[in-house]
């Protein structure tokens, strides 16, 4: 295998790619990414054998070839290298040399043939969607997804398709963000679908181009392919809770806000909240809502805010992150809480708008 190329031909995939290589690997392997050099171009893939990452780069091929090599080393390496510089690979032996001008670097490496990689993952459909559509149903729902909870099947996001609708739900137990989108085309067949917790994380960071994707549901995988990059991940195997009969429905006692009056209230009122449980009080009347916090130091705030409101005079508890969360993800100014009782779920979402819907439990306080 023999190769050149410019340093940022190198970095960029490098980059793209480096995300899933974990620093501490119980598998050397996995420490590694493969090089694959064929006919002008040099694929890299790095997996952690949940989520893979495949990236491309044009480079000139002396010797085609395959290996694997230190990820992060070479990623630091190239990028130690002055702006524009030409940097030649090559494997001699079982060592790969990286020259650029003066410098040379020897790598060890390991075997092409004991990489694991994921080859076709039997799609079940395959959906052409603009990328903007998938980064924003991951914005309006990553933030519910649990993190490390027995529950395993709430460690992460539940993509699914029916109808020209793509949707996206994550909720750990104690809150829920939905948001869907109506696809143009024919109608999609219904699938439902669980990404774990780090391929929706990754997935966003390399979100953020123009122009459409394709996304492929499998039985056990998903596949994206997106600016030359084409992401793999493992889905959870488990099934989802049956969201929409957590999902309140709109009641009498509707509170509209301006989002960034009730939002910056939330925030001054929860710093004298409880550290551990951040519990905040709403008394919810005709005159307006009242916020009040209060920490085992006997601490307290109280702040009065400006509302419509029509219903019955409620006082209800929540975990304030998990309101502001919610509010944060309502596009617009305006903000519409809905809640039954002082047990009952708050919906949050903006009015007239039913494509992203929130759900907050209460707390009792």
């Amino acid at each position: 295998m023999k190769l050149s190329a410019e340093r940022d031909v190198l970095v960029k995939p490098l980059q793209a790619v480096i995300g899933v290589v974990e620093r501490r690997q119980t598998m050397p392997i996995l420490s590694n990414v493969l090089l694959v050099a064929r006919g002008g171009e040099l694929s890299i893939t790095a997996t952690d054998l949940e989520v893979e990452l495949v990236a491309h780069a044009e480079v000139d091929v002396e010797t085609g070839g395959e290996i694997t090599v230190s990820g992060r080393k070479l990623l630091d390496i190239c990028k130690a290298l002055p702006d524009g510089a030409s940097v030649g690979v090559s494997l001699t032996g079982e060592k790969l040399i990286v020259r650029s001008g003066r410098s040379k670097f020897s790598l060890t490496t390991l075997p092409a043939a004991e990489f694991p990689t994921v080859e076709d993952i039997k799609a079940e459909q395959t959906i052409t969607v603009p990328q903007n559509i998938v980064a924003r149903l991951i914005e309006k729902t990553h933030f519910s997804m649990a993190q490390q909870d027995v529950r395993y099947y709430l460690n992460g996001m539940l993509l699914e398709t029916g109808g020209k609708f793509l949707r996206a739900v994550a909720t750990d137990g104690h809150r829920l963000a939905l948001s869907q989108a109506e696809l143009d085309g024919g109608d999609l067949s219904e699938q439902q679908v669980i990404v774990p917790r780090k391929g929706v994380l990754e997935l966003s960071r390399l979100m953020g181009g123009e122009g459409d994707l394709d996304i492929q549901l499998g039985a056990n995988h998903v596949r994206i392919q997106l600016d030359g990059i084409r992401f793999t991940s493992k889905l959870i195997d488990g099934r989802f809770p049956e969201y929409e009969r957590v999902i309140p429905q709109e009641s009498s006692n509707q509170l509209t806000a301006d989002k960034g009056v009730i939002r910056s209230a939330l925030q001054r009122t929860a710093i004298l909240s409880n550290e551990k449980y951040r519990g905040i009080r709403l008394i919810i009347r005709d005159s307006g809502v009242v916020l009040q916090a209060h920490n085992p130091e006997q601490e307290e705030a109280e702040e009065e805010v400006e509302v419509e409101y029509s219903g019955d005079d409620i006082e209800i508890g929540f975990n304030v992150n998990y309101l502001l969360d919610a509010i944060g993800a309502v596009d617009g100014e305006t903000v519409t809480l809905s809640v039954v009782d002082s047990n009952s779920s708050c919906l949050v979402r903006e009015p007239e708008n039913d494509d992203n819907k929130f759900v907050v439990m209460p707390m009792r306080l």
